[in-house]
């Protein structure tokens, strides 16, 4: 080591330290190690916040309430409606529970212990609001001839049919249905209640009942069960135990083509002109569509005398049967020099009309047409 004045090197040594002595002398913990924080665990966070309501305890002589308007009270008072409803919570903070907050009372096991346990005497009946002697009695009204079941006398007519019906459902013929309204509760109807069939086998006189909003009507059914009993309840009972009763209808899985109750309603037809004017004769494929109530032949009968049928005979290409129409006046009018006339085939056209006259069907939901043989 130099200095400013060009003096040589100079050698300065320090006395030794002894470093047990320096720590000794650490009187400000300077040479301490520091201690590493400690995790806070769930468990901890739990407790922590046990005691906050063990304070509030402490401090106001009753335990926080949960549906006060204080904010603070409010929030304390849920933490330990949700701490009541963990059992592992209650065993985790017993030990904390120095007011006995966690503990839970016992169930009574008799009457008399739960009379005993009605601190606010919620079960006493001091107001007479169950005392109902002065209420006018309720008329109890009776239907003799009614819904009770009774013995069928003659189920033997119709115990073949329930036979049929239950075959008809293993083959897959018939099917059931869920409840598809009061219309289908009609005479020689299957239904299924509670997984006892029944058929319908009359349906009585029309009874009006007046209420003092309007007049209901209901009728009688006779009701055949298959285990040899019947009923006599009302059509609008039968509908309603129907939907609560997981009721259903039996029903065909292919209907037929034609039913019992299926009305004509005439034909519609298909003729090819057999003029022998050239007008006529040069237009291709030039054919009549009609509707007749009666029979087709006699329709066209005289039709070289009619100008419907272009004063010449005619050859009837098609002639299909319709069923359950109401007919409406329905002119399919195309001129021989019309562009838009066309070549028509007499399949195409027929289903064309056909469709037209089904949208004026009223008596069933889906109408149909049958070729006449």
């Amino acid at each position: 080591m130099t200095n400013s004045e060009g003096i040589g090197r100079v050698d300065v040594s320090y006395p030794a330290i002894d470093i047990h002595v320096l720590i000794d002398s650490d009187v400000d913990g300077l040479l301490d190690a520091q201690e590493k924080p400690t995790k806070v665990t769930s468990a901890d966070r739990l407790g922590r916040a046990f005691l906050e309501i063990v304070e509030f305890r402490s401090a106001h002589g009753r335990v926080p309430s949960s549906t006060t308007r204080e904010i603070a009270e409010r929030k304390l008072g849920a933490r330990l409606d949700g701490i009541l409803a963990n059992e592992e919570k209650i065993a985790a903070l017993k030990p904390l529970d120095e007011f006995g907050m966690l503990d839970t009372p016992e169930p009574p096991t008799s009457i008399d212990d739960l009379m005993e346990s009605d601190d606010f005497n919620l079960l006493g009946d001091d107001s007479g609001l169950l005392d109902v002697s002065d209420l006018p009695l309720r008329r109890q009204v009776y239907d003799t001839d009614a819904a009770r079941r009774r013995k069928a006398d003659d189920f033997e007519q119709f115990e073949p049919l329930f036979k049929q019906k239950h075959a008809e459902l293993r083959a897959g013929t018939s099917k059931l249905l869920p409840y598809l309204g009061m219309t289908h509760i009609v005479p020689g109807a299957f239904f299924v209640l509670n997984g006892v069939m029944l058929f319908i086998a009359e349906l009585g006189e029309t009874e009006y009942k007046k209420s003092t909003v309007r007049e209901n009507k209901r009728e009688r059914l006779r009701c055949i069960f298959e285990n040899g009993t019947e009923s006599s309840m009302y059509r609008q009972s039968l509908a309603i135990r129907r939907s609560d009763e997981d009721g259903h209808v039996l029903a065909q899985t292919e209907m037929p083509e034609i039913l019992t109750d299926d009305e004509v309603s005439g034909y519609i037809y298909v003729l090819r002109s057999l003029s022998d004017d050239p007008e006529i004769a040069a237009v291709k494929d030039l054919h009549k569509i009609g509707f007749s109530r009666g029979p087709v032949d006699k329709r066209i009968k005289n039709a070289e005398k009619s100008p419907t049928y272009l004063m010449a005979p005619v050859d009837v290409v098609a002639n299909y049967r319709a069923y359950n129409l109401r007919p409406r006046p329905l002119r399919i009018s195309c001129t021989v020099s019309s562009p838009r006339c066309g070549s028509t085939s007499p399949k195409s056209t027929a289903k064309t009309v056909t469709t037209t006259l089904r949208s004026g069907s009223s008596s069933r939901s889906t109408s149909s047409t049958r070729r006449s043989t």
